[in-house]
C-alpha cells in the first residue's frame, strides 16, 4: 500500500531567501506538499552565495564553475536549507508579464510563503490587501526580522543581527571576558518551529472554513520566547544574568572536562547527592569525594573550582567516549563534545538516517542533513537533493499555469526569466 503524507494535495508558493523562510516551507513539503520555490539570478539568494566551494571540487569542475548560474548550484548553505523535493521557476519581477506569471502562481497555491524586509512585495503590488483580491482563501505567511509593524519593521534582518538583538549573544562566557557568540544564525533555526506552528494551525483552518490569512511572524520575539526566563527575572528583579562560564548555580561537577587525544572533551553534569555517589564510584571513591566540603550540593558548588581540577585530573587519564560510558552507566548526565567527525560517525544518528546520500546532477552522491528533527509513526519525511535555479520554469509555466508552448517561448525572448 502506498504511503500517504499528510500535506499531499497542498500546493504551496515559496518566495522566500536565506534560512527562516526555507526551512518553514519544508515542512509541508517533507510531508507531501507541492511546492514551487521563485528565485532570480540576478538576485541569488544568499544561501546559494554562502560558502566556499570545497577545494576538492575546484578542479574537478573547473569548467562547471565558469558558469555564473551553474556556479550557483555548489552553494553548501543552500544546500543545507533545501533538501527536500521542490520545483524551481526563476522570474524577472521588473519584467510586468514575470508579475502577471507570479499572480498566476497565487491564484493556483494555498499556501504562500515570503521572507523579504517591509515593504517589498508593497512596492511590487503583491502584498497580502492585493493577493488575497488574487486568491481569498490564500494563507500568507511573512516571516522577517521584525515583523511587519513597528519603528524597527522597514529594517532588514539577518540572523546575526536578530541573534544579537534577542540576547543570545550575551548569555555565554567567562565571567573575565567578553561574551561569546553561540551561534552566527541561532534564531534562524528557532523561529521555523514557531512559524511551522502557525502555518499548519492556518491550514486546519483553511480546510475547515475556506478561509485564508496572513501570518506577521517577528523572528526577533520568536527568539525572545526562548530567554523568557532571563527576560522574567530582570522584570521581578532588575537582575541580568551573570556570565558563569561552564558553570551552574545547582549543579557541581558542571563542565566540560579535558579528555585523552587532540582536543577532546566531555560534558559532566551532577545535580543530585544520589548523582553525586554515583559519580564518585565511578572515579574509585577517591580521596577527594570524601572531603566534608563536597558532600553537600551547596559545597561542591561553592568549591566548584578546586572541584574541577580534581575533575580534570580524572578525565585526562581516559577517553571522552570512555567517561560517557561510564557516567552513563551509573546514571550521571554526560556527553562527548562531540566533533563533526563524531557526528557523522555517531550510531545513534545513522540508527536514525539523518544522514542520506542523494544524487545531485553535478557532485554526483552527496550526503545530506534529515533535518525535520522528528518522525511520523504513519509517514516518512521525503528528502531531495536542492533544486536547482529555474530548474521546472518550463513545466511550471506550461503544464501547471496552462501557458501556451508559443507564448512561453516568445516570454523567454523578453527575459521575464531570470
Amino acid at each position: 500500500m502506498e504511503e500517504t503524507r499528510p500535506f499531499e494535495g497542498l500546493k504551496v508558493l515559496d518566495f522566500t531567501w536565506g534560512g527562516v523562510g526555507p526551512f518553514q516551507a519544508n515542512f509541508l513539503a517533507y510531508y507531501g506538499a507541492m511546492v514551487i520555490r521563485i528565485e532570480s539570478a540576478s538576485r541569488p539568494d544568499v544561501t546559494r552565495q554562502g560558502g566556499n566551494v570545497n577545494p576538492r571540487m575546484m578542479e574537478q569542475f573547473a569548467e562547471v564553475l565558469k558558469d555564473p548560474r551553474k556556479r550557483l548550484e555548489f552553494g553548501p548553505a543552500f544546500a543545507v536549507t533545501h533538501p527536500v523535493k521542490k520545483y524551481g521557476i526563476s522570474l524577472n519581477l521588473n519584467n510586468p508579464r514575470a508579475v502577471e506569471i507570479f499572480k498566476q502562481l497565487v491564484k493556483w497555491a494555498d499556501v504562500f510563503v515570503e521572507s523579504f524586509t517591509t515593504g517589498t512585495l508593497e512596492k511590487r503590488g503583491l502584498g497580502y490587501e492585493d493577493l488575497k483580491k488574487i486568491n481569498p482563501r490564500l494563507i500568507m505567511h511573512r516571516t522577517c526580522g521584525y515583523g511587519h509593524t513597528g519603528s524597527m519593521a522597514s529594517q532588514p534582518g539577518y540572523g546575526q543581527t536578530v541573534t544579537s538583538l534577542t540576547g543570545f549573544y550575551t548569555i555565554a562566557g567567562w565571567p573575565d571576558r567578553n561574551s561569546v557568540p553561540i551561534s552566527s544564525f541561532y534564531t534562524d533555526h528557532l523561529s521555523p518551529l514557531f512559524g511551522g506552528l502557525a502555518l499548519i494551525t492556518a491550514i486546519d483552518y483553511q480546510q475547515r472554513t475556506g478561509q485564508g490569512q496572513c501570518i506577521d511572524q517577528s523572528q526577533i520575539e520568536s527568539g525572545i520566547n526562548y530567554l523568557s526566563p532571563l527576560v522574567l527575572d530582570y522584570s521581578a528583579n532588575q537582575r541580568e544574568l551573570a556570565l558563569m562560564g561552564n558553570k551552574c548555580a545547582y549543579a557541581a561537577p558542571h563542565g566540560a572536562y579535558r579528555c585523552q587525544g587532540n582536543d577532546r572533551w566531555v560534558a559532566i553534569t551532577v545535580q543530585t547527592d544520589k548523582e553525586w555517589d554515583s559519580f564518585c564510584e565511578v572515579v574509585g571513591n577517591t580521596a577527594w569525594t570524601k572531603e566534608a566540603k563536597f558532600s553537600t550540593i551547596e559545597g561542591r558548588v561553592n568549591n566548584s573550582d578546586e572541584l574541577d581540577k580534581y575533575v580534570n585530573e580524572w578525565t585526562g587519564n581516559h577517553t571522552a567516549e570512555q567517561v560517557m560510558t561510564m557516567m552513563q552507566g551509573k546514571g550521571v548526565a554526560s556527553g562527548v563534545v562531540a566533533t563533526a567527525e563524531d557526528s557523522e560517525k555517531d550510531p545513534q544518528l545513522a540508527a536514525y538516517d539523518f544522514f542520506r546520500e542523494i544524487e545531485h546532477p553535478y557532485l554526483g552522491k552527496q550526503k545530506f542533513f534529515h533535518p525535520p528533527g522528528f518522525t511520523l509513526s504513519d509517514a516518512t519525511a521525503e528528502l531531495n537533493r536542492p533544486v536547482q535555479l529555474g530548474e521546472h520554469t518550463e513545466y511550471i509555466c506550461t503544464e501547471i499555469l496552462g501557458i501556451p508552448a508559443a507564448d512561453f517561448k516568445e516570454m523567454e525572448k523578453e527575459g521575464v526569466f531570470d
